[in-house]
């Protein structure tokens, strides 16, 4: 039981001057966005209206564009049908045409139009090597039509999320997938496999907790090459729970001795430092301030809340004012973001909610206002962040895109989701 509720706590170029754009930069007006199917060769319908979709979803997401989600059908050619388009309200036109090589690639041509005057903007070509990886052709498309207008960036959805998926009672394995889950891959599988780390920005390897031998073992594994090494073993548990950026130093949770502190190990040479010495919960520690110190989850007021430390000193200092079980956060420059229990129950249903404050000021703001929000984690970007949303015996990847306030949902079919990186 212990072991139980130590793993609970732990825990996004113009070619000429056009209005448009100026409409995008001014974010009180977002312009009107149609994304048309100009038609395919050598692929499966359902694969390409799989694509469209995800390629409306993104242009959503991105909280740029006022996106219709009607079905467009047009030549990928001529300008037929565009002006219909404008006169509807449509502003801008993503025109699609999906084809499979016959070398196995799947291939994407795609147009940007102002449908006010059908001037073509840009015209430009895809494709990924591996069809599997379809949705990354979607999201590969959306990012260069947010580029095209300068705004702010939504380049991490490129970026691979890895998570550890329940499958039954007491196994789990560990997945890497798109933000939408609709690509996904399984790594590691058979046993407990928990708490996986990417461990370095490339994303070309991980960090995971395994419980499949005498005692947790932190193990990194390679993506590409499969190739597995054991990195440390601790009684009690043992978790990475945050990379420095140079990819050589790890903040590490262990309970040697049954008591949990945050170590910092030095890939390179394998020797640990004891960061915290509390009698008592230290766990799910990160960096912030350009790695000079740490933020972490403590029970040293009687329950879990946010502290902060210096790497090289001792004093601690409380980071949250606010609730009474923050108990998983994340950091991006000054601002932490972080999940608090709402309700009296420990143990029964209570609502989780995120939080966002800044280190250096009292501002603080509700993201979330219901259910069971945990485990946030920032974008590079700081303002996007992913987390995880329960929902009865099912869980969902929740994307909450901060400067628009809006968030969004991605439900995982099978399995629960355990813990989230990206």
């Amino acid at each position: 039981m212990k072991k139980f509720l130590l793993l609970c706590i732990f825990v996004i170029h113009a070619f000429a001057y056009d209005s448009t754009i100026q409409i995008v930069k001014n974010l009180e007006k977002h312009p009107r966005l149609a994304v048309a199917d100009a038609g395919s060769q050598n692929i499966e319908e359902k694969t390409k209206r799989k694509l469209l979709k995800l390629l409306i979803g993104d242009l959503k997401v991105s909280a740029h564009f006022n996106v219709d989600d009607s079905y467009v059908k047009m030549d990928y050619v001529s300008n037929e049908g565009t002006a219909t388009l404008a006169k509807s309200g449509v502003e801008l036109l993503v025109k699609c045409k999906f084809e499979k090589h016959p070398s196995g690639k799947l291939m994407a041509s795609t147009k940007l139009v102002n449908a006010k005057n059908g001037d073509l903007l840009y015209e430009k070509f895809y494709s990924i090597s591996k069809p599997k990886r379809y949705p990354f052709l979607a999201h590969n498309v959306a990012i260069d039509v947010n580029d095209y207008f300068g705004a702010p960036s939504i380049s991490w959805m490129k970026s691979y999320i890895i998570f550890a998926r329940y499958t039954k009672a007491g196994e789990s394995e560990i997945v890497v997938a798109d933000y939408t889950l609709t690509f996904k891959k399984t790594i590691v599988s058979g046993g407990l496999n928990i708490f996986p780390k990417w461990a370095n920005a490339k994303q070309d390897s991980f960090y995971y907790t395994s419980y499949n031998a005498l005692h947790p073992t932190l193990y990194h594994v390679n993506i590409y090459t499969g190739k597995k090494k054991k990195i440390a073993a601790s009684e009690g548990m043992i978790v990475c729970s945050d990379v420095s950026q140079d990819g050589n130093k790890l903040l590490v949770t262990m309970a040697p001795n049954e008591q949990p502190d945050i170590y910092l190990y030095d890939v390179r040479s394998g020797s640990k430092k004891r960061l915290t010495t509390y009698r008592g919960i230290d766990v799910g520690g990160s960096f912030v301030d350009s790695d000079q110190n740490i933020v972490f989850v403590s029970e040293r007021l009687g329950y879990p809340n946010v502290f902060s430390k210096s790497i090289n000193g001792k004093s601690v200092d409380q980071m949250i004012y606010h609730g009474k079980n923050n108990s998983s956060c994340s950091t991006h420059g000054k601002y932490i973001v972080y999940s608090s229990r709402e309700g009296q129950n420990s143990f029964g249903k209570n609502t989780f909610n995120l939080y966002l404050i800044s280190t250096q000021t009292d501002y603080i703001r509700k993201l979330t206002t219901s259910g069971k929000n945990m485990f946030p984690r920032f974008a590079d970007d700081g303002e996007t962040v992913v987390f995880i949303k329960y929902i009865g015996n099912k869980s969902a990847l929740g994307v909450l895109r901060l400067n628009a306030n809006k968030s969004f949902l991605f439900p995982l079919n099978a399995g629960k989701i355990q813990s989230i990186d990206w």
